[in-house]
């Protein structure tokens, strides 16, 4: 939460996972009866932010949870996760997979990154990316609001990057444990909501 005003030009939407194994029903998570409202009601809400911030010259960046194949294609999928996700299985969150990509409703992004863990900064190239494309800011919803959200938010603070989190633009699998997490990020990053942060582009 940096004093001066960063501009557009140097402001990125970051979308945290928004991928069809996550929310499309036909997804990893769909067919496992995991999908939820909020989540699912994302897309749309992100979209209209997504095409005013490209518009006026601003990034949006994409982050995609994969689950990296090993030997016979089969995924390396962390202990903790397969024991909290027993259904994962061979083809989820494959790179380059129907699954692993950014929904339709807002594609295209324009700057993506692949990641293994909570944190997009994690052994991924994110920082070297926004560094290079000389973005200050970041806009960030997706999910879930506890994990990869949260998760990202803290690592771009300590980076000294400036940092929004939509309330309404993020969601994790209750409200309960949402509300949570954004009261938790109050500390690290600016709250706003999608129609503050629409009104602000547009001004």
């Amino acid at each position: 939460m940096s004093g001066d005003i960063v501009p557009i030009s140097e402001t990125a939407l970051l979308i945290v996972d928004l991928q069809n194994d996550f929310v499309h029903p036909l997804g990893a998570y769909g067919r496992a009866g995991l999908g939820v409202a909020e989540i699912a009601a994302l897309p749309d809400r992100l979209a209209p932010l997504a095409q005013a911030i490209r518009a006026k010259g601003g990034f949006v960046v994409s982050t995609h949870f994969t689950l990296v194949p090993g030997r016979g294609g089969e995924p390396i999928i962390s202990p903790h996760l397969k024991a909290l996700r027993p259904f994962l299985a061979k083809g989820d969150f494959l790179p380059g997979a129907w699954g692993h990509q950014l929904v339709d409703a807002l594609q295209p992004s324009d700057l993506s990154v692949e990641k293994i863990a909570y944190s997009a900064f994690y052994m991924t190239r994110l920082e070297w990316v926004l560094r290079k494309s000389g973005i200050r800011r970041l806009i960030a919803g997706g999910i879930v609001t506890n994990g990869g959200v949260a998760s990202t938010v803290r690592e771009a603070h300590v980076r000294d990057i400036d940092t929004v989190v939509l309330s309404d633009g993020s969601a994790a699998f209750t409200r309960e444990v949402h509300d949570t997490a954004i009261a938790a990020l109050r500390p690290v990053s600016r709250i706003a909501t999608i129609a503050e942060m629409l009104a602000e582009v547009s001004a």
